[in-house]
């Protein structure tokens, strides 16, 4: 796979896609990497080969990435574990944000953890798997109804700041909220990040990607390649065919272009994708090409 675009001018932005900073003294590359896909099937219980997965994380390193999203809902427990394995003791540019709010039973089903209790239970076994005193972000996962969209998230806010507070997170992020759950959210606690879904073909979040923009607010989406759906398109094969690199690569060059406040996540549990990943940083998309692939969510 060629990492040089054949049909547009070499990007001027600087390694790793540039720059964001999320807070006074925390800034990050705008490529980063999302754990999740180092547990085993179904994010749950440890990878069939651990050695792959510790070498991908310092792969991670190697390419010069500085920020890692994680959650101690991964596994459970594993990606933390992994990550402190690999990475422990984490170098001091290294920026890891996980979330809570979610918490796993023996299928592996996702169910809600959003008592002040449980929200404080997910930070500290975040902090004791990775080796912590405290997080540098940890995202609130809301898990409410989706018919009720704008339900009122103060009180988990509330216990996210008493932990604040106490110096066990630096700084909040919300996940999963809406524009309306965002400005209650501010009310109570400065918000340095929201993570949505949101890539190519699911673009809901459009206006609060450019409201968080102008506030200086990152917007990291998750599932940016499709997650378990991966992404498939007529118009994203064609423009990566012109430039020479993977469908992949396109879609994540496209989220950086989108907007500047956007942060990647792109997980793997694959050097090689990783790698292939990281090459989006090197992508200029024309404007036909991204006026084609705006095309793609209708």
């Amino acid at each position: 796979m060629s990492t040089e675009p054949t049909t547009t001018e070499p990007t001027t932005q600087p390694a790793l896609g540039g720059t964001f900073t999320l807070a006074e003294g925390l800034t990050v590359s705008r490529m980063g990497y999302g754990a999740m896909q180092l547990a085993g099937p179904g994010v749950l219980g440890p990878p069939a080969d651990p050695d792959r997965a510790l070498a991908v994380l310092r792969e991670v390193r190697a390419l010069g990435i500085d920020h890692v999203d994680t959650s101690d809902f991964y596994g459970p427990h594993v990606t933390n574990r992994l990550i402190r394995e690999a990475l422990h003791p984490y170098a001091e540019d290294l920026v890891i944000v996980t979330k809570v709010g979610a918490r796993r039973d023996d299928r592996g089903a996702w169910l809600p953890a959003q008592s002040p209790a449980e929200l404080r239970r997910g930070v500290l076994d975040n902090l004791e798997n990775l080796g912590l005193e405290a997080m540098d972000v940890v995202n609130l996962r809301v898990m409410d109804d989706p018919a009720a969209p704008d339900a009122s998230i103060a009180r988990r806010v509330e216990a996210m700041a008493e932990l604040q507070h106490e110096g066990l997170v630096r700084h909040i992020g919300l996940s999963t909220v809406s524009a309306a759950q965002v400005a209650e959210a501010q009310r109570i606690a400065p918000v340095v990040c929201v993570q949505n879904q949101y890539n190519l073909a699911h673009r809901e979040d459009d206006a609060l990607v450019d409201a968080l923009a102008e506030q200086g607010i990152a917007y990291v989406p998750y599932f940016p390649l499709g997650g378990f759906s991966p992404l498939q398109s007529d118009a994203l094969s064609a423009v990566a065919g012109r430039l020479g690199t993977t469908p992949m690569a396109v879609a994540l060059a496209w989220l950086l272009q989108r907007s500047p406040n956007i942060l990647l996540i792109p997980g793997t549990s694959s050097v090689e994708h990783l790698r292939a990943n990281v090459a989006a940083v090197d992508l200029r998309l024309s404007p036909d090409d991204l006026a084609e692939l705006d095309r793609i969510a209708g």
